[in-house]
């Protein structure tokens, strides 16, 4: 995030472009009040990058940026994003793309001061299809506009705005992880002398491979089972079917392989884990959408990814009847879900949380400016008709929600009304679900008293998922935007998985104490540090959260949403 804020304040040189007649800006210009105009040369900006000279028309701003700002502007202005034409056709013509680039044409602005939306996309297009490719030099060469103006104030707000936010979700993560340090000080429990649930469980498992048929919604599902053999060799261990049942749902753009590594621990311990496709919104579909041949995720998906679980759990008790291979192996009284991401909103509806389209309403105004990315995908709800959707499956009695998107389409009168055991993962570099709007603060709303809050510092939006193999590495995600090695981040999931779900799943009280502050202490690891927290009250949360949050602009304590009409 501090290296994207960096690229953002670097990139207002590229503000008030002017072109001389043609296709692209040749001279950047820009008027910043009381200082007047000043303008650069686009052929400046690629003697720099390409040779790394600063010639004089460009020197009068080297000399006011340091070693290090060069450097990154450099490396900026260098970067190729390896996109194709049609993937960016695809991703600017669909509602959260154009959304994304008319917030972008408040800032590049037409010659006649107008939101600059259709020259961006035209030149992003146009780049692409260079076979230079899409840089920010070419995109300046391509852009169709005799002048381009950027509001260079707006701009700076802009970037004063981010360096404000940044700094608070640090202190708020500070702020959070010195409270847990302090509780797990107070522990007496040795850890080194416990089963370390970071390794794999006794059991043996086997995988099973299938896909579902559901006709009416014209859904079909691939689904993976890990199913633990019955022969274990730790008597205290569950040996014997049936299994307490764990349902996944990955993230969006993802498939089923993302979290294999969790799925098969799960299994080492005795779950039967069962991993789903969501057909509207996983990797398949996302490529068929950036080769053209289907459209983007609609609105439906907000609706549809419960129902594919609640379709998945009927038709496992069906085939628990009928599959000898499957007859009575799982528990349908001891039912957990896991999402990541969008799949973190999915098992959060089948926990309770219906959505909330009074927050919608209110967060999604066209002319209500976030810096919360994860809006653009959740006010894509809107679209839905206005009626209860009975999303809710009563099987289903604890619930981990990995970087879950909630703070709109699900809010606090929503979120409080989850009535069973709730662990929330957070990760203090995640740009797309920023951890204090959509885990931090919802995690106050969460109104049963078993809930838990995993904060991982520098952990990003991809840090809980394995890494992409080359049949759905489907997003062109910069290498900065992974974060470090995710090795840590698995070790954590699969050991407070295993501690939730044993403790709250099946009862099992000698797992509570892995739930503890102090054991997020003795298995955290540099640079991904993990706390865990049992506790935050809104009013904890606002003490910590004070001063001016560009993201505020809805009430702190909403009332519960009345049921549409």
């Amino acid at each position: 995030m501090k290296k994207f804020l960096r690229y953002l304040g670097l990139g207002l040189l590229s503000t008030f472009l002017t072109a001389t007649p043609g296709l692209g800006a040749e001279r950047i210009s820009f008027y910043y009040p009381p200082f007047g105009d000043f303008s650069l040369s686009v052929d400046s900006l690629e003697t720099f990058a390409k040779e790394g000279k600063i010639d004089q028309d460009f020197s009068f701003y080297a000399n006011r940026a340091t070693p290090e700002q060069l450097a990154q502007l450099r490396d900026l202005l260098q970067q190729r994003f390896n996109v194709t034409p049609t993937l960016v056709s695809q991703v600017t013509y669909s509602p959260i793309g154009e959304q994304l680039v008319k917030q972008l044409g408040k800032l590049l602005l037409t010659e006649s001061r107008k939101n600059g939306f259709y020259a961006i996309r035209a030149s992003l297009i146009l780049a692409a299809t260079d076979r230079d490719g899409l840089t920010v030099v070419n995109l300046l060469r391509k852009f169709p506009s005799n002048t381009i103006r950027v509001n260079f104030t707006e701009g700076l707000r802009i970037v004063d705005q981010l360096s404000q936010l940044i700094k608070k979700k640090d202190e708020v993560f500070a702020s959070l992880q010195k409270e847990a340090i302090a509780q797990a000080a107070t522990s007496k429990i040795d850890f080194s002398k416990q089963p370390d649930l970071r390794s794999p469980g006794k059991f043996r498992w086997q995988k099973k491979t299938f896909e579902l048929n559901d006709v009416s919604r014209s859904r079909r599902l691939p689904v993976d089972i890990y199913l633990p053999s019955t022969g274990s060799q730790n008597t205290k261990e569950l040996s014997s079917p049936p299994f307490p049942l764990i349902v996944i749902s990955h993230g969006l753009a993802s498939d089923r392989s993302t979290f294999v590594y969790l799925a098969e621990h799960l299994a080492s311990y005795g779950f039967a884990v069962a991993v789903l496709e969501h057909p509207g919104s996983n990797a398949e579909r996302f490529q068929q959408y950036f080769a053209g041949l289907a459209g983007p995720p609609d609105a439906a998906e907000f609706i549809n990814r419960p129902l594919d679980i609640k379709y998945l759990l009927n038709e496992l008790q069906r085939l628990d009847k009928s599959d000898p291979t499957l007859q009575g192996k799982f528990n349908f009284q001891q039912v957990g879900a896991i999402g990541q991401s969008f799949g973190g909103y999915t098992v959060l509806t089948l926990a309770g949380a219906e959505i909330n389209f009074s927050q919608l309403r209110q967060d999604c105004n066209p002319d209500n400016s976030s810096f919360n990315l994860s809006l653009f995908l959740q006010c894509q709800a809107t679209d839905l008709p206005l009626k209860n959707y009975e999303l809710k499956d009563d099987r289903i009695k604890a619930i981990i929600a990995i970087n879950p998107i909630d703070s709109s389409v699900l809010g606090q009168g929503e979120i409080s009304q989850i009535k069973i055991p709730v662990m929330l993962v957070a990760g203090s570099q995640d740009i797309f679900a920023p951890p204090v709007f959509e885990q931090i603060r919802p995690f106050t709303w969460l109104s049963d008293s078993n809930k838990y809050l995993a904060l991982i510092e520098n952990a990003t939006h991809f840090s809980a998922i394995a890494k992409p193999t080359p049949q759905n590495n489907v997003l062109p995600v910069p290498s900065a935007l992974l974060g470090p090695d995710s090795a840590a981040v698995y070790s954590y999931l699969d050991a407070l998985s295993v501690a939730f779900l044993e403790t709250h799943l099946l009862n099992r009280p000698e797992y509570r104490s892995y739930l503890q502050p102090s054991y997020g202490t003795f298995i955290s690891k540099e640079p991904l540090n993990l706390s865990l927290l049992q506790s935050l009250s809104v009013d904890q949360f606002r003490q910590i959260w004070s001063g001016p949050n560009p993201q505020e602009s809805k009430p702190s304590n909403p009332q519960p949403t009345p049921t549409p009409r």
